[in-house]
């Protein structure tokens, strides 16, 4: 998703604004970005990778809950609220004393890359979620080809790998769960096969 810079406003003009307007906003310490709506690749690439994590979920009596796009994240220690693509919170959910909408522990975050954004997701976005205790793992998905990065936590450390390839799998350890890329991205046209 592209967000689009507003002017700075306090914690609780960001929450007045997003009830009132039924708009998405990230927050990052006084400054708000709409969050724009992404293309048919990213928004289908967001609802397979949802699904797949639910259903995995529920076979398997984890207890896990997957969330999708709708549901936001605090990350307090940076006066941030975020909007992740999809994510996974392990046991009781804990929800932000600032905004009871927002949820604080996930254990995986996942984004789905757009060429505006990627940098920002690999940077940033990146370090902010770093600072979540309880996440084990960040999952980036590319739209524009079969590959996903995979940013695991080592103790202070984190362990990059990346998958390639429809007939690969994306493994959350943290979660014991196993996605094939070919349901990540099943119904997606990649432009050179356009």
């Amino acid at each position: 998703m592209e967000a689009k810079q507003l002017n700075k406003v306090s914690l609780e003009e960001y929450l007045s604004i997003e009830k009132e307007s039924q708009q998405k906003y990230e927050f990052h310490n006084g400054f708000i970005y709409a969050m724009a709506g992404g293309t048919y690749n990213h928004r289908l690439i967001c609802g397979n990778i949802f699904g797949e994590i639910r259903a995995s979920l529920k076979k398997e009596s984890l207890d896990c809950r997957a969330m999708n796009s709708e549901i936001k994240l605090h990350v307090a220690s940076e006066n941030s609220f975020l909007y992740p693509d999809a994510m996974v919170v392990c046991g009781e959910v804990s929800k932000s004393i600032k905004d009871p909408n927002a949820v604080t522990n996930p254990k995986v975050v996942i984004e789905v890359l757009s060429k505006s954004t990627a940098t920002y997701d690999r940077g940033d976005k990146f370090f902010m979620y770093r600072q979540i205790a309880s996440l084990q793992e960040y999952v980036l998905i590319e739209q524009e080809k079969p590959q996903v990065e995979i940013y695991k936590r080592e103790g202070d450390l984190w362990q990059i790998s990346r998958v390639t390839g429809l007939e690969h799998s994306l493994h959350l350890p943290s979660v014991q769960l196993e996605i094939p890329l070919v349901d990540i991205y099943e119904g997606v046209v990649f432009e050179e096969e356009s």
